[in-house]
């Protein structure tokens, strides 16, 4: 498990802010309602890379 767990980068809610361009709280946001897997490290989270960029590939809005 400690050899599947090194090969995951986690970023800070600071770094995911910054590749979504949204506020910290916005991330904080997603994390507390579910919708960006992150786990508690200490007092803070710590957010796996790869739940970051399938969230950007994921549409908003449902065209019509």
């Amino acid at each position: 498990m400690a050899s599947d767990l090194s090969e995951i980068r986690f970023l800070t809610v600071a770094e995911v802010a910054d590749m979504m361009r949204v506020s910290k709280m916005t991330v904080y946001r997603l994390v507390h309602s579910g919708e960006l897997p992150a786990i508690r490290f200490g007092r803070s989270f710590r957010v796996p890379q790869s739940a970051v960029a399938a969230a950007i590939e994921r549409p908003i809005v449902d065209a019509v």
